[in-house]
C-alpha cells in the first residue's frame, strides 16, 4: 500500500508537497490545472527522469493500474485497437477448486512468512537500537576527546558520523596490552609537528667549562707570605696577619722623603718613615707578587669561562626543556651557583693570600647537566625526524590514537559484539525458516500458473465491455474479438479507424470500461499474486452529467468494496462527482476513506487533507479562489466572472447592463474589471497578465460594488465572511 507520495520540481509542483495516507480509498479534488494530471502521470511512469525528485513510500511491488489520458493514448489512439490478456475463472470447476486450495495454502504460508518477517524485523530493530546506543557511546571520542582540542581532529578526518566511528572500532582488534601512551601524550606530540608552526628545533649546547682544571691549582692550598729575611718579618709573623699589613701598605705613598714622616693607615699618626716603608716593601718581595699575579690570572680565566657559559635563555625557549623546567633549573642553577662560589673564594684568596682555600670540583655537576641535555637532544632529534617525515608521524599518532580508543571503549564494543552474535544466530535460523516457507509458496504458485494457463482468454472481457455499454445506454457500436489476444471496436456502419469517429465522451466510456476489465483480469498469467493499486484521473471528463452518477456507482461497486484491490486513488475536478464517491457513513468513511484537496497559486501546487464538511459546490469553490490573493490573476478574474454569471444569470435571472452603468463602477480604476466581465471571450485573462492591469484589491472592491449596487450586499458579506471563518 502506498503510504506517501512526494512531488517536487515537476510541472506545477515547484516545491515539495506530499500526499500521506493509510486508507484504501483516497479521493483528490482539484480544479483544472492544479496538478491532477501530473500526479497520475507520475504514478503511470514513475521512472521518467523528470520525476527524479519525486518518490513513493510504502510501495511493495504492487501492480499499479492508472487510468488517465496517457492510458487512453497508449491503448487506443496509437495502435488503433485494444490489447490485453485476461484471466477468467469459469472454465473448469475442478481446476478452480484446485487453484482455490493452492491459494488457501499460499495465504496460510504468507501469514507464516509475514510472522517470520515481523520477528526478523523486531530483532533487527533490537540490534539497531543496541547499535545506536553503542554508537552514541563511541561518539564521545569526537565530543569529549577531539572537539576539546582540535589538534587530533585529523584522526577523524573521514569519520564525521557516529556510525563510521563505531564501525572503525568494531573492525579493530583489542590491543594485547594497555597502550603506554595517553591521549595527552599524542596531543602534545601532534602539536609539535602539525600545522604551520611545526618547525625543526636546534640542538641544545652542552657546557664545556675550560677553566675547570684551574680548580685544582696548588696555589689555593699555599700560605702566601712575604720575605722572611726582611727586618720586619719577625714582627709580621708575630702578628700572624701579613694580609692585614699588605692591605694597609697599599695606602702608603709610592715615595717618602728622607726626613719625612707620613700617616700610618691604621693608627692615623705620622709614624711611617722612609726606612720603615722600604722595610715593609722588602717584606712583600717578587715571589709574593708573582703568587698574587697568578691568583689574579686564575680569577680572570675563571671569570671568562663563566661569561662564556650558554645563557639560560638558550635552553628555556625549547619546548622540551619547558616540559622539564624544574629539573633543568636545578641542574643549571647548581652549576652557576658552584662556579660563582668558586669565583668568590678565589677573590678572597687574593685578598688574604695567607689563607688556604678549597674549591668545589664542578666536573660532576657539569657532567650531570650535560647528560640531561644529551637526553633532551635525543628527543629533539626524534622530533626533527618526525617533522621531516610529517605524514608518517601523523599516521603513527593516528594508529596509537585508535589503539587507545579501542582499549578504552572495549566494554562497549565487546558487549555489542556479544549481542550481535546472539541476534545473528537467531536471524540465521529465522531466514532459513523463511526460505523454506518461500520455497513452498513458489511450488504452490507454479502449480497455480500451470492451471491458469489453461483458463486465460479474452472472451468474457469482450462480453463484459459490451454489457457495460448497454447498461450505460450506448448503442451503435460494440467490441468484437480481433484475434486470440486482441479485440476491436466496430460500428453498425463499418469504416476504417472506427475508434477515432467516436465522440470524446464515448471514447472516455469505452476506455474506462476497458480499464475496468484490465483491472479485473491480468495482463499475463504470471502476475496473479501481485496486489493491485488503481488510480483514476477524472474518469467522467468530457461525459454528459447523465453518466456522472452511473460511473460513480460503477466505481464504488467494482473498486471500493472489492477486496481484490489493495488501494484506490480517484482524482477529479467535479465536486458533485467527488461528493458522490464520498461515503456518507462517518464510521465507514473514517475507516476506509481519506479526502484531499489540490490547490495551485503563485508558489505552485500543494496537496492538503480535506474534511468531509469542507465539500462545496463549484459556486463556493469560486469564492474560495478569489479569497486567496496568491492565486494567478487570470484565475481570480475568471472566478469573479463565473460568480457573477452564475448568481445573476442562473439564480436571480437579472440583466447586469444597468449595474455596470452605475456611477461608482464608472471610475477609471474599475474599467479593467468592467471590460473583463462584459467580454464574451475569456481572452482578457491573458491580457491582464500581459498589460499588468490586474490589481487584486481593485477587482475585489469592484466585485463588492456589483453586489451592493444590485441589492445583494448581505449575500456578498455572507460569502466573504464564511470564507474567512
Amino acid at each position: 500500500m502506498i503510504t506517501k507520495i512526494k512531488l517536487n520540481s515537476c510541472a506545477c509542483y515547484k516545491d515539495l508537497t506530499s500526499l500521506e495516507t493509510d486508507k484504501k480509498v483516497n479521493l483528490v479534488y482539484g480544479l483544472n490545472g492544479t496538478g491532477k494530471t501530473t500526479l497520475s502521470d507520475y504514478l503511470y511512469e514513475d521512472s521518467n527522469p523528470k520525476y527524479s525528485k519525486c518518490s513513493i513510500e510504502g510501495f511493495n511491488n504492487e501492480e499499479i493500474y492508472v487510468y488517465n489520458q496517457r492510458f487512453i493514448r497508449d491503448h487506443f489512439y496509437e495502435p488503433g485497437n485494444l490489447k490485453g490478456i485476461f484471466t477468467l475463472s469459469k472454465e473448469n470447476k475442478d481446476i478452480e477448486e484446485k487453484i482455490s486450495e493452492e491459494k488457501k495454502k499460499i495465504v496460510d504460508l504468507e501469514k507464516e512468512k509475514e510472522a517470520i518477517s515481523n520477528e526478523l524485523k523486531n530483532i533487527n530493530n533490537d540490534l539497531k537500537k543496541k547499535e545506536q546506543r553503542a554508537e552514541e557511546k563511541t561518539w564521545e571520542i569526537k565530543k569529549k576527546i577531539v572537539d576539546e582540542n582540535r589538534v587530533l581532529d585529523f584522526c577523524l578526518l573521514s569519520l564525521k558520523k557516529k556510525k563510521l566511528i563505531f564501525n572503525k572500532l568494531l573492525n579493530m582488534d583489542k590491543p594485547l596490552q594497555k597502550p603506554k601512551l595517553s591521549v595527552d601524550n599524542l596531543k602534545k606530540e601532534a602539536e609539535t609537528i602539525k600545522g604551520s608552526s611545526a618547525n625543526k628545533l636546534k640542538k641544545l649546547p652542552a657546557i664545556n667549562f675550560l677553566p675547570q682544571s684551574l680548580e685544582l691549582s696548588q696555589l689555593f692550598q699555599k700560605v702566601i707570605i712575604g720575605n722572611k729575611n726582611s727586618v720586619i718579618s719577625e714582627l709580621i709573623n708575630q702578628l700572624e696577619n701579613s694580609d692585614w699589613v699588605n692591605e694597609g701598605a697599599k695606602f702608603l705613598p709610592d715615595r717618602i722623603e728622607k726626613n719625612e714622616m707620613v700617616r700610618c693607615p691604621f693608627c692615623q699618626k705620622k709614624t711611617i718613615t722612609k726606612q720603615f716603608n722600604e722595610d715593609i716593601l722588602s717584606y712583600f718581595d717578587k715571589t709574593y707578587e708573582n703568587d698574587i699575579i697568578n691568583l689574579k690570572k686564575i680569577l680572570s680565566e675563571y671569570n671568562s669561562g663563566i661569561d662564556e657559559l650558554p645563557k639560560k635563555e638558550v635552553y628555556i625557549s625549547n619546548p622540551f626543556i619547558l616540559e622539564k623546567k624544574n629539573e633543568f633549573e636545578n641542574y643549571y642553577n647548581a652549576i652557576t651557583q658552584s662556579l660563582m662560589n668558586n669565583k668568590s673564594k678565589i677573590s678572597e684568596k687574593i685578598k688574604t693570600p695567607s689563607q688556604k682555600i678549597s674549591l668545589c670540583n664542578s666536573f660532576n655537576i657539569i657532567d650531570e647537566f650535560n647528560q640531561f641535555i644529551n637526553a633532551i637532544n635525543k628527543t629533539i632529534a626524534l622530533h626533527n625526524n618526525k617533522v621531516e617525515n610529517k605524514e608518517e608521524s601523523l599516521n603513527n599518532i593516528n594508529i596509537h590514537f585508535w589503539d587507545i580508543m579501542r582499549w578504552d571503549f572495549d566494554q562497549t564494543i565487546s558487549h555489542y559484539l556479544g549481542d550481535q552474535a546472539s541476534i545473528k544466530t537467531k536471524m540465521k535460523e529465522l531466514k532459513k525458516k523463511k526460505e523454506e516457507v518461500e520455497n513452498k509458496i513458489s511450488i504452490y504458485s507454479k502449480n497455480i500458473e500451470k492451471q491458469l494457463k489453461k483458463t486465460v482468454n479474452i472472451e468474457e472481457a469482450v462480453f463484459s465491455i459490451n454489457n457495460g455499454l448497454i447498461e450505460l445506454g450506448i448503442s451503435g457500436f460494440k467490441i468484437e474479438k480481433h484475434n486470440d489476444k486482441l479485440y476491436k471496436i466496430v460500428r453498425e456502419e463499418q469504416c476504417e479507424n472506427t475508434f477515432k469517429t467516436l465522440s470524446e465522451g464515448e471514447k472516455m466510456i469505452i476506455s474506462f470500461l476497458y480499464f475496468r476489465e484490465l483491472c479485473k483480469g491480468k495482463q499475463s498469467a504470471s502476475n496473479h499474486l501481485r496486489k493491485k493499486i488503481v488510480v483514476m484521473d477524472d474518469p467522467i471528463s468530457s461525459l454528459s452529467h447523465i453518466y456522472t452518477f452511473n460511473i460513480g456507482q460503477l466505481i464504488k461497486n467494482d473498486f471500493f468494496i472489492n477486496r481484490d484491490y489493495e488501494q484506490i486513488f480517484v482524482l477529479t475536478h467535479n465536486l458533485y462527482f467527488f461528493y458522490e464517491l464520498t461515503d456518507i457513513n462517518k464510521e465507514r468513511r473514517k475507516d476506509k476513506q481519506k479526502l484531499f484537496r489540490l490547490i495551485k497559486n503563485n508558489s505552485g501546487s500543494h496537496i492538503s487533507e480535506m474534511k468531509y464538511e469542507e465539500i462545496q459546490n463549484d459556486y463556493h469553490s469560486y469564492w474560495t479562489v478569489i479569497k486567496d490573493d496568491k492565486q494567478p490573476p487570470a484565475l481570480i478574474a475568471n472566478c469573479m466572472r463565473n460568480i457573477i454569471e452564475y448568481f445573476f444569470n442562473f439564480v436571480e435571472k437579472q440583466d447586469l447592463n444597468n449595474v455596470f452603468q452605475k456611477k461608482e463602477l464608472q471610475k477609471p480604476k474599475y474599467q479593467a474589471f468592467c471590460r473583463y466581465i462584459n467580454r464574451e471571450s475569456h481572452s482578457l485573462g491573458q491580457n491582464i497578465i500581459d498589460f499588468k492591469e490586474f490589481n487584486y484589491d481593485v477587482f475585489k472592491d469592484a466585485l463588492g460594488l456589483v453586489f451592493k449596487e444590485s441589492g445583494y450586499q448581505k449575500h456578498y458579506d455572507k460569502m466573504m465572511k464564511k470564507l474567512s471563518t
